[in-house]
């Protein structure tokens, strides 16, 4: 009776088991990254990553201290004692550099800190692969699959990589802004004024109240060309006649490649003590659903299946599991 009560115990423990490749780690390590535009490897050296890192090296229990200066960027590594908690050394390492903060540049941005954690690599990727342009695919990316994929259990994020958005860029024509007598700042202000949409308010009667909004967002380049940028002896000079507008795409910041061919991949990352497995599965099902919902000339392609070794892994302690009994 005992050992068919330790073996009902042991089967209903098997089944409520986590299933994960690698034991839930904390390690105390902190990654600080600062933003610098337009600054010099030796400037952001010299300027950011040096006062942060003397104010870090003051801080109880460091293990090791080494920062990476680039152009733009400075990246800062703190790597504690094993002893000491992840989550106070976070804590430390915000409170000096508040301290720090003030004595920096205005220029310099604010520092952001974040913990590392294995659980932070994607588990999975999904590439959409179309021959339509790269500014659709990411708009249908960000607007549909990635809303549908963060909002499955289990999921913590879903990142677009290799990605290019929609941008309306703004050329100017310096010999009609120098015979009109204006600048680029009042290009920049006209822009930053009509581009927006503001609450204005509330009308109230004796029983109804409605909410007032400008709706002034401009859409298209229409919309771009008919703004006033400035006025000229009683007539309005529109961006048109000092510029040209073109709808277009933003710079390539991220790049994703599927047998050499450029594509768009979403990588999956799963919330903290989610089972990697039934996050899975459960991406697999949606992919599947999205697939059908997608325009024929769009496919998606899962690739990178970090559940493959863990099933294995489960696999073979299974096999043990019945070998031994």
């Amino acid at each position: 009776m005992m050992m068919a009560a330790f073996l009902v115990l042991g089967l209903f423990s098997l089944n409520n088991l986590k299933v994960e490749q690698f034991p839930d780690v904390s390690f105390p390590v902190v990654l600080v990254a600062v933003e610098y535009p337009g600054a010099a490897p030796e400037v952001v050296e010299s300027d950011v990553s040096r006062p942060l890192e003397e104010a870090v090296n003051t801080i109880a229990g460091l293990k090791n201290l080494s920062s990476r200066s680039y152009e733009g960027n400075a990246i800062i590594i703190a790597e504690f004692d094993l002893t000491i908690d992840p989550v106070q050394a976070a804590q430390d390492v915000r409170e000096k550099l508040a301290l720090v903060r003030p004595l920096l540049r205005k220029e310099v941005k604010e520092p952001r800190i974040s913990r590392f954690n294995p659980d932070d690599f994607p588990i999975i990727s999904i590439v959409v692969q179309s021959q339509r342009p790269m500014k659709e695919i990411t708009a249908l990316a960000n607007q549909l699959i990635k809303k549908r994929l963060e909002n499955l259990p289990g999921v913590g994020s879903a990142t677009v990589v290799g990605g290019i958005r929609r941008e309306m860029q703004v050329q100017l024509k310096p010999t009609e802004l120098e015979a009109n007598g204006l600048g680029v700042d009042q290009v920049i202000s006209a822009l930053r004024t009509e581009n927006q949409e503001l609450p204005s308010g509330s009308l109230r009667a004796s029983s109804t109240e409605q909410m007032v909004q400008l709706r002034a967002r401009l859409q298209g380049v229409s919309d771009f060309e008919k703004v006033v940028v400035a006025r000229r002896g009683g007539q309005p000079v529109y961006l048109h006649q000092v510029a040209t507008v073109t709808d277009g795409e933003q710079e390539r910041e991220s790049l994703a490649l599927v047998d050499g061919v450029p594509a768009l991949s979403l990588d999956i990352v799963k919330s903290q003590s989610a089972n990697t497995i039934e996050v899975v599965d459960r991406v697999r099902a949606l992919v599947k659903t999205l697939q059908t919902e997608m325009p024929p000339d769009v496919t998606l392609q899962l690739v990178r299946d970090q559940s493959v070794s863990i099933r294995n892994s489960v696999a073979g302690v299974k096999r043990t599991l019945i070998e031994g009994a």
